[in-house]
């Protein structure tokens, strides 16, 4: 027989007389299958606002509090990490602390590029290499025990998110001039051989460094006139072979030439308050499968508008995890405490790095672990959103653009042609605690500190990162459902959450 406990008004008497209740805006519901028995099913109230979750959303240009980033893009020019060949890898990493402080303690990490030309004459090529030479047997040395050393400090450096490849052409965007096929084999090589832990974008990925599966940084995004030859340049490549599967997009916003008055329109500001201009944004956010974008997020934080707006662009950001619902074991008498998870990510892209998923019990009075594990055979990158986003209608007009799109993208309502999957997540979890009742939690940890970081889109939430699900009863009694009268923190307004760099 199936004894599974539906948290429903039919067994609300059941649960009353344990002493819990359902909160208000907790729902119920039923494991679609018999497999699991005992279990309690809940179905956590939504968050219904954006989350300041990391390696996601609007990123900032240089490193300063906002409210959304997480994120936080650095240029370096060569000569102040490497000046001269004599120079040591201690300088790099001087220069690199220097710059990124204490960002752990704010939650935040970078993504570094190194340039070596920003415009006009201003230029910082090491002094004893040859300004403007892309492709000497000098540079070439160079390049690679650069990118070797940068592995070295930046691989396994908790606060670097990803690493933009750069180097090469203005502002480290792979032209004026463009790599050539032999450099972009070698450094590409190099990349590879020194970063196995972060993900490595490039300028161009639908067409360039094609031998290496890098991620996109689009220093242009979703730009009028570019949507055609760069925009569509990547939704094929995506579509070709699912690259965002494998690394992540992104970059900046352009407001500052052609026709970008059109879109994404003349100011950030404008990009997030205005309708026109935020939905050609998210729709392209989605389209892409975007993780962050920079220059953005300089929007006016006092226009109402604007912080609205910039709301529902960061919901749109990355990865977005809805817990659908959560079986778990009322009572452990054996020991032995199931949990089952059903989640569905409703944003744009993956998680990219393999962070555990914890399941803890807290101490009902001060909030406190008592006990924790992971679920072992969980993989979060596997949470994946949905694919094939509705593409603008094009109309030819030649040139270099060829197609311009829709300016509205409103050619009907815009949405995946694969709907995002509900993923589970289950383990069984011996217990050896003493008798009493615990309060069921459950997180996503930065393995910078197995601290918990990442949080779910749910209202139930205790400051510090944890998501309270249900009440668990250790050795006797009853468990069940949370006390209707507990009091949940607001996930916006904890800035308590850190990494240990």
């Amino acid at each position: 027989m199936n004894n599974v406990i539906k948290i429903s008004i039919a067994s609300f008497i059941l649960v009353l007389a344990s002493g819990f209740v359902l909160k208000a805006g907790q729902q119920s519901g039923s494991l679609s299958t018999g497999t699991y028995s005992d279990l309690v099913e809940v179905v956590p109230a939504p968050y219904v606002k954006a989350l300041r979750n990391p390696l996601k959303g609007f990123t900032t240009r240089g490193i300063y509090d906002h409210p959304w980033a997480t994120l936080a893009h650095t240029y370096i020019k060569w000569n102040e990490i490497e000046n001269h060949e004599s120079d040591s890898i201690d300088k790099i990493r001087q220069a690199t602390d220097e710059t990124w402080g204490d960002i752990a303690s704010r939650n935040t990490k970078v993504i570094p590029r190194i340039y070596l030309h920003w415009s006009g004459n201003r230029k910082y090529w090491p002094a004893d290499m040859t300004s403007d030479d892309y492709t000497s047997e000098q540079f070439q040395q160079r390049v690679v025990r650069l990118v070797e050393r940068l592995g070295i400090l930046w691989d396994t450096d908790p606060r670097v998110a990803f690493v933009e490849l750069g180097i090469f052409g203005k502002w480290g965007e792979h032209h004026s001039p463009s790599p050539t096929d032999e450099m972009q084999k070698l450094v590409g090589e190099a990349c590879v051989n020194a970063f196995k832990n972060k993900l490595v974008s490039v300028r161009h990925n639908w067409e360039e460094f094609q031998s290496q599966p890098f991620g996109e940084y689009w220093d242009s995004w979703a730009h009028y006139d570019q949507m055609w030859p760069h925009g569509n340049g990547i939704a094929r490549l995506n579509s070709a072979e699912g690259r965002y599967l494998k690394n992540y997009v992104g970059g900046e916003v352009a407001y500052n030439w052609g026709n970008s008055d059109i879109q994404p329109g003349p100011s950030p500001t404008a990009n997030v308050a205005k309708e026109i201009h935020r939905t050609f944004m998210i729709n392209s956010i989605r389209w892409l499968h975007c993780t962050q974008l920079r220059w953005i997020e300089n929007y006016d934080t006092s226009n109402e508008e604007a912080r609205a707006g910039a709301d529902l662009i960061q919901q749109a950001f990355g990865y977005r995890f809805i817990l659908e619902k959560v079986a778990f074991s009322p009572s452990v008498t054996n020991g032995t405490l199931r949990v089952v998870l059903h989640i569905k990510n409703v944003g744009s892209a993956p998680f990219y790095y393999d962070w555990p998923l914890e399941v803890s019990l807290l101490d009902p009075n001060d909030r406190s672990v008592v006990w924790r594990q992971t679920f072992p055979e969980t993989d979060i990158r596997d949470w994946l959103p949905g694919d094939g986003w509705t593409d603008p209608e094009w109309s030819h007009i030649g040139g270099w653009s060829q197609y311009k799109p829709d300016r509205n993208w409103m050619n009907g309502t815009p949405s995946w042609i694969t709907p995002p999957e509900t993923y589970k997540a289950a383990g069984d979890f011996k217990l050896t605690l003493p008798t009493g009742r615990y309060i069921l939690a459950l997180a996503v940890l930065d393995p910078a500190g197995h601290l918990p970081s990442l949080r779910f889109a749910t209202r139930q939430y205790f400051k510090g990162g944890r998501h309270p699900i249900g009440i668990v009863a250790v050795n006797q009694g009853k468990g069940g459902s949370l006390p209707g009268d507990m009091v949940f923190d607001d996930l916006a307004n904890d800035d308590s959450l850190h990494y240990l760099p």
